[in-house]
């Protein structure tokens, strides 16, 4: 009887694939109000104002599991009879999904679970009633160990992306957006694995053919775009983990097959260009989406940027918000880079008193954002500034013109993957000759001008050796500086402190500096 079932559910490679006629004949006809939510649209207006267009967002993130994945697993198992055993393997959104329809259905669900997955996914799979297996570094091998399963005791296998099934689960998002939003002129899908796209684009492009399916990938997990540039599937070298919803390395047969059909265009975005989007989400709708789910509309911004069209009606698809919230330091500190309102430069200055005084004069009213040094040489210093933009790339390329008529030497690092995420951090170290320094910790009031008026008030009487500075967005700022002051000085030095009247406390005995950076 299992065996029978199992064959039935699962096609094998050899049978007919569905024409994109019979994905919308089979998507129409799927029913699973049970317990999937007909999710709203939400117009993203802070967008619609930039590009003078029409913008939606689909909210798959008010599923009950905060994910599409719902409806492909709930088609799936709601086919099945009462009781049945499935497994699948998965460390995020498909997981939750199918242990919320199986305990809705009255099934028993395993998954399985690389030991890199986050509690808090663990800890969902578990509250929505699924039983988790820890197997495995990664995700390829937990799948294999789920295969094996299902062949050992004839439970069924649930694939995440590649079955019809799933497919047609999945095309209900387009039915439903395409009955909200029946005068769309393009619609931008997330890609992964590809099931979602093979379903929205089929059902799409069946029932109104104009309209553009315009696919979204991480520049970092692009399987799609480069299984298009071969012809078929093919295995990515590296797959980023920071859109982990899309972190796959190889689209599935039977979502490359449909998606070569019917969808229009490809585009690929950053993780900036998706943390950007994240922030657009927060401010239009205060709702926080997961990166993968915020991945359609970076694409739909920078389709925008480019095709410079406007009148129309474009819709993207927020497809889950599973978010670690550790990710959110991580989004706070890209967001500003993906929107182009700051720019990230190594500098080299002359290494004498005064000159970091001049460069901030030379900024020209811009604000620092991040500003990191070290002494390191006795003629040249090398700094690691952050540059606040209020245009963008117009602005930044009128900033380094800036920079090349005051004769600074310097590289934009504002692309340069390495460096935002530890170079940033790194900068410093033990200087390579000893110094009389002392270490102090300001709080920085955040308005314009204030480290300029911190300079001016010090003078230039005294050293600095070391300094950090980074503008988290709140209203006081902390500075790390370390100043050459003599003991013959000190006094004299504290008078200047007391005129600038910031709160400051030193560190020079801190065992970390000590240790680190004295």
């Amino acid at each position: 009887m299992i065996q029978a079932l199992v064959k039935r559910f699962i096609k094998k490679s050899g049978d007919k694939r569905l024409s994109g006629a019979e994905y919308t004949k089979a998507i129409k006809k799927a029913d699973m109000s049970a317990l999937v939510k007909e999710t709203e649209v939400t117009r993203v207006k802070s967008l619609e104002t930039r590009y003078e267009n029409d913008i939606w967002l689909k909210r798959e993130d008010q599923q009950p599991v905060y994910s599409f994945k719902l409806r492909g697993a709930f088609h799936c198992l709601q086919k099945l009879p009462k009781g049945s055993h499935v497994v699948t393997a998965s460390a995020g959104n498909h997981a939750q999904g199918l242990a919320l329809s199986a305990t809705h259905l009255g099934h028993h669900a395993r998954i399985v679970m690389p030991d890199t997955t986050p509690q808090i996914k663990i800890d969902a799979v578990r509250d929505f009633g699924g039983q988790v297996i820890i197997h495995g570094h990664n995700f390829d091998v937990a799948n294999a160990y789920a295969l094996q399963l299902a062949n050992n005791d004839s439970t069924i296998f649930v694939p995440p992306f590649d079955d019809e099934g799933v497919i047609i689960g999945q095309g209900t998002v387009a039915k439903e957006l395409l009955a909200q939003l029946p005068h769309l002129d393009a619609v931008f899908i997330p890609v992964g694995g590809g099931g979602l796209l093979a379903g929205m684009s089929a059902y799409i492009k069946s029932v109104n053919p104009t309209i553009k399916v315009i696919a979204v990938e991480a520049e970092d997990s692009a399987c799609l775009d480069a299984a298009m540039k071969a012809g078929k599937p093919v295995d990515l070298s590296y797959v980023g983990s920071f859109a982990d919803g899309v972190a796959v390395k190889r689209i599935g047969k039977e979502t490359f097959r449909v998606a070569q059909q019917f969808c229009d265009e490809v585009v690929t975005v950053s993780s900036d260009a998706i943390c950007a989007a994240m922030q657009d989400i927060f401010v239009s709708m205060r709702a926080i989406s997961e990166p993968s789910g915020a991945l359609s509309l970076a694409g739909l911004k920078l389709w925008c940027d480019s095709n410079q069209q406007t009148g129309l009606q474009l819709a993207a698809v927020l497809s889950g918000a599973n978010l670690n919230f550790n990710t959110l330091r991580y989004v706070a500190e890209r967001t500003s880079l993906g929107q182009r309102n700051e720019a990230l430069l190594a500098v080299t200055i002359p290494e004498e008193k005064g000159s970091f005084k001049r460069f901030c004069k030379d900024l020209a009213g811009r604000p620092i954002t991040e500003f990191n040094y070290r002494y390191a040489k006795e003629k040249v210093a090398e700094i690691f500034v952050g540059v606040g933009l209020r245009n963008g790339g117009d602005e930044l390329a009128e900033f380094k013109a800036q920079l090349h008529e005051h004769h600074y030497a310097f590289i934009d690092m504002s692309d340069n993957e390495l460096a935002k995420l530890h170079v940033r951090y790194m900068v410093g170290g033990k200087p390579g000759t000893e110094i009389k320094e002392r270490l102090f910790r300001f709080d920085f009031p955040e308005y314009p001008g204030a480290l300029l008026r911190f300079l001016e008030t010090l003078g230039s009487k005294w050293n600095i050796s070391l300094f950090h500075y980074r503008n988290q967005g709140a209203a006081i700022g902390n500075v790390l500086a370390g100043i050459e002051v003599p003991e013959s000085d000190y006094q004299e030095f504290t008078q200047h402190l007391k005129r600038l009247n910031y709160q400051y406390h030193e560190e020079t005995d801190n065992p970390c500096y000590q240790r680190f950076l004295g």
